[in-house]
């Protein structure tokens, strides 16, 4: 799944190619992927020009000049500017200079027009990557689960996923079963800044391509080259040589060294 370094990537490839135009028509060939009707959202869409575009944790916000069109690309969702469709598109936006394709083939991501941005995106965490040390250390201290499983709460911070998390905790010094009420400050501060370097220096590499991530002009990340543990199972830990070791946290496939984590 396209975590933050991901979404950041796209939406900043899409920006300078499709703010400032208009949309003249949306077709939408697969309901799965749409919240809404068909005919209402083509119909809303229609005439709307495009003012910016935003992240809020994995989602995508293209603010329209009314309203806003929402898309988070699940699992294997793509937003392609000027790209040939495939029999994994299943929204196209037409615009007045160009067309954007979204193609998803386990069809897990979705598409939806509004004219607020939803409720479920308002009720995100804080962006890991702005979120104060203090308001971080207090959301770890009101729960009693794993860190892993609390990194990927998307109530605690919005956007960090398995890849992200399992890099923090790694470059922290931490076990991803760790509970989150039980760290100390010093160990919750070396959390924290991990996982904004990890996040920083991802979107430098253009996030992760592990699967069939690319960005909005079909060029594929680079930060896979520099993970440490992440699908590394039984390879020698970088840092140290001990064999990388998998587990399941929250029903995520989970990646540490056993000797550097504690």
């Amino acid at each position: 799944m396209p975590e933050l370094p991901e979404v950041e990537t796209v939406v900043r490839t899409l920006r300078p190619l499709i703010v400032g135009r208009r949309i003249l028509n949306a077709e939408f060939t697969q309901l799965r992927i749409l919240r809404g009707g068909a005919q209402e959202t083509s119909a809303a869409l229609a005439g709307r020009r495009i003012q910016g575009i935003e992240r809020y944790g994995k989602f995508i916000a293209i603010v329209l000049d009314k309203g806003y069109l929402m898309v988070h690309l699940g699992m294997t969702g793509k937003l392609l500017v000027n790209s040939a469709a495939s029999k994994w598109t299943h929204a196209v936006f037409t615009l007045d200079d160009g067309v954007v394709h979204y193609d998803d083939p386990r069809q897990f991501g979705r598409v939806e027009y509004g004219d607020e941005l939803p409720a479920r995106v308002l009720a995100l965490g804080p962006e890991p990557l702005e979120v104060s040390l203090d308001d971080f250390a207090a959301a770890l201290k009101l729960r009693r689960s794993p860190i892993k499983a609390v990194l990927l709460n998307q109530a605690v911070v919005r956007g960090v996923g398995n890849i992200y998390a399992d890099e923090a905790l790694f470059r922290a010094g931490v076990l991803p079963k760790s509970p989150s009420d039980s760290l100390t400050r010093a160990r919750v501060k070396r959390v924290y800044e991990a996982m904004q370097a990890v996040l920083r220096e991802a979107i430098e590499s253009r996030g992760s391509s592990v699967a069939n991530y690319v960005d909005a002009e079909g060029r594929k990340g680079g930060f896979q080259l520099l993970h440490r543990v992440y699908q590394r199972t039984g390879e020698p830990c970088l840092k140290c040589g001990t064999p990388i070791t998998r587990i399941l946290v929250a029903q995520r496939g989970t990646h540490f060294c056993g000797k550097c984590q504690k």
